[in-house]
């Protein structure tokens, strides 16, 4: 276990979901239903899914395609929508 590894991506989820749409479906969730526990091991287990199926694809994609490849092309798709967004597109 690389813990600088695991510490960063900690820190980049966590801040990268911070008030996202996904706090807002659980707090919209836990005010109809009452029911806090509930919602939350719902939501973990979502998140704790979607993560995985994100890093077995990302395993995969990094044995077919280059990482430079992979670096520049999300950089440029971090771009394209960055300038969406500005432009009032997205």
């Amino acid at each position: 276990m690389d813990w600088k590894i695991c510490l960063a991506t900690f820190g980049t989820i966590f801040l990268a979901e911070l008030g996202d749409k996904t706090q807002l479906a659980a707090i919209l969730m836990t005010s109809k239903t009452a029911r806090p526990l509930s919602v939350f091991i719902g939501a973990v287990a979502a998140l704790a899914l979607v993560t995985l199926l994100a890093v077995v694809f990302g395993e995969g994609l990094m044995r077919i395609v280059p990482e430079h490849v992979l670096k520049n092309v999300a950089a440029g798709a971090f771009i394209v929508i960055g300038v969406l967004m500005l432009m009032g597109r997205m």
